[in-house]
């Protein structure tokens, strides 16, 4: 295969080990950049595992809460209190760039840092577990909001891993077993042609060195 696909001469010899070079350094960089990447990978892992829990948790005992209210205030009451919030929210978003890969970081800003204007309404005509679940929801926001972070992240470094595994996968089973096959094919051509070159001129010699005789 490799005869049929390259030109057993000096020059492309040194083409192809210098690629070979190449190659295998490259392969040396995405090897690591790989097991970099999978050690990080299994720290955002171990992250979500822990906010996911927390997350849930959280929006388990909020839910609860608002059950409960929802049980002891009318439905009227309730989505009135609801209705026009005090509090706002303003969502931003940055990257940052883990070997290659750029990962959202979110953070928030709220339009007073007042704890109390999370309730959007008066405390006469409420009951404590309405204010316990939206307590307990404004706590839970800043996981969730690292939770989306960290799985985003997740996602786009499971992606890199794949696409760097293919490209190793590629050098280390494809270009550079092929570039070491040409290069062993060429290099045996060449010392056939130099073991041939060295009999023809053997030959021409002992030519020379008989007619030379005979001559005499």
């Amino acid at each position: 295969m490799a005869g049929k696909t390259v030109t057993p001469t000096r020059m492309v010899l040194n083409q192809l080990k210098g690629r070979l070079k190449t190659a295998r350094r490259g392969h040396k960089l995405l090897k690591d950049k790989r097991d970099e990447l999978m050690r990080q990978f299994m720290d955002v892992v171990r992250e979500n595992k822990v906010l996911r829990e927390r997350v849930e948790e959280g929006l388990t005992a909020a839910f609860s809460s608002l059950q409960i209210a929802s049980a002891i205030m009318s439905p009227e009451m309730l989505e009135q209190a609801l209705l026009y919030p005090r509090q706002s929210v303003e969502l931003n978003m940055k990257y940052k760039n883990i070997m290659s890969v750029n990962v959202p970081q979110y953070s928030f800003t709220t339009k007073n840092n007042d704890p109390s204007e999370i309730y959007p309404y008066g405390f006469a005509q409420t009951s404590g577990e309405l204010d316990d679940a939206l307590d307990q929801m404004a706590r839970v926001f800043e996981d969730m909001l690292r939770l989306a972070e960290v799985e985003k992240s997740m996602q786009l470094m499971a992606q890199e891993i794949e696409k760097t595994r293919r490209r190793v996968n590629a050098l280390e089973y494809v270009m550079i077993p092929e570039l070491e096959q040409n290069i062993k094919y060429i290099t045996m051509k060449l010392e056939e042609n130099e073991n041939s070159t060295k009999v023809r001129l053997l030959k021409v010699k002992e030519m020379v060195l008989q007619n030379a005789h005979d001559f005499h």
